[in-house]
């Protein structure tokens, strides 16, 4: 357990330092917004890459490609601040993406693997501790810019701290599921239900995206609040989030996962039709309150009935590729709702947030279905 969670905080440091400075980082390889949006593609291509190849190295090599992944996540995540141009930004993104992807998948897998060693609920946790070391760690960057801190020094200070993790807390035992690891394997392939799985936990983030990225812009825009509350949507979603992913997992112990499921669709989707209707900029932020509090809990879900389902030969392979799918729907999520946006209007375009978020609440008892009646044992 406790490597779970010292994963998903690494992760969760390093992304919401990655938010804070990347101002610095673009003004230092000296980019405009639009090479800067190109570069930022290549983290999204770089996992895309390595998903799948991890999750068949965690099942063919154990607990020792953990480690290994986010040490070398911890040292390329300091090469953004290294970058001179658009090519080497690119090229620094690209590198960071890929040993994310990989982290993300060896993560979820290490987490799915010990709910099922434990029997007691973990996931909604761990991506409950990722969201509180995002939040801290955009307030901590904040503070550090403040002070004068360039790139190189927040991005070295959180690849350190994270490669210092790797080593001593992640590293120690890691060859223990070895044994494991290289007994016979089923044979690699898709299955049909890792679609199903995948293609939910992608609407899933496609809504939790789309309000990390456009909240601030719809109350700044749709509604003309003032500049500190818009700015402040994208930290009440994630506040929020993290509050209901902890929450959730203590409500596991007396829910089933699918009810959980349910409940999150229906709640994001209450929340997202309200912040997206609302006549102030209050009452959407509480609706963006709602919605974080809702859509945080489906993914973590969904990941965990994979993981059951695929039991412990094929686990790790399984949720890389869900993860895999589901990735796309957090990287095209927000450029779905910009648009839509474009087509009719930003708050139309919300508004159909709040209805995939019904659709995963809709689909949820399905997908656990599955877990049911086709264990990949």
């Amino acid at each position: 357990m406790l490597k779970t969670l010292v994963g998903f905080g690494g992760f969760g440091l390093f992304w919401g330092a990655w938010g804070a400075i990347l101002p610095a980082v673009r003004n230092g390889a000296g980019v405009d917004d639009g090479e800067l949006g190109i570069a930022l593609l290549m983290v999204g291509l770089g996992a895309l890459a390595t998903m799948r190849l991890t999750g068949y190295l965690i099942d063919r090599y154990g607990g020792v490609v953990l480690p290994v992944v986010v040490v070398l996540f911890g040292v390329t995540g300091v090469l953004p601040a290294l970058a001179g141009s658009a090519v080497t930004l690119s090229a620094a993104l690209f590198l960071l993406g890929a040993t994310s992807g990989a982290t993300d998948v060896a993560i979820n897998a290490t987490g799915s693997h010990a709910e099922a060693a434990t029997g007691r609920p973990l996931m909604n946790l761990a991506h409950g501790v990722f969201s509180v070391a995002v939040v801290v760690a955009s307030l901590g960057t904040a503070a550090l810019r403040t002070a004068g801190a360039d790139a190189f020094l927040v991005l070295g200070g959180a690849g350190v701290i994270i490669t210092v993790a790797g080593l001593a807390v992640l590293a120690p035992g890691s060859r223990e599921n070895l044994r494991a690891a290289r007994e016979p394997k089923a044979e690699r392939r898709i299955e049909p239900v890792l679609l199903v799985f995948g293609g939910l936990c992608a609407l899933a983030y496609v809504v939790e995206n789309a309000w990390q990225s456009w909240s601030a812009v719809h109350l700044d825009t749709s509604l003309s609040a003032a500049p500190g509350l818009a700015s402040s949507a994208p930290a009440v979603f994630a506040a929020a989030a993290a509050t209901g992913r902890i929450a959730g997992n203590a409500l596991l112990r007396r829910l089933r996962p699918v009810h959980l499921l349910v409940a999150g669709g229906l709640i994001a989707a209450a929340g997202s039709i309200t912040a997206a209707t609302a006549g102030s900029a209050w009452l959407a932020l509480i609706g963006i309150g709602v919605a974080g509090l809702g859509t945080s809990v489906c993914a973590p879900t969904i990941i965990g009935l994979a993981g059951a389902w695929a039991g412990p030969a094929r686990r790790a392979g399984a949720i890389s590729t869900v993860t895999t799918i589901a990735y796309l729907g957090f990287l095209l999520g927000p450029a779905a709702v910009g648009a839509a946006s474009s087509a009719w209007s930003l708050p139309v375009a919300l508004g159909g947030v709040a209805v995939l978020a019904l659709v995963v609440a809709a689909l949820g008892p399905v997908a656990a279905r599955q877990v049911e009646r086709e264990p990949a044992g």
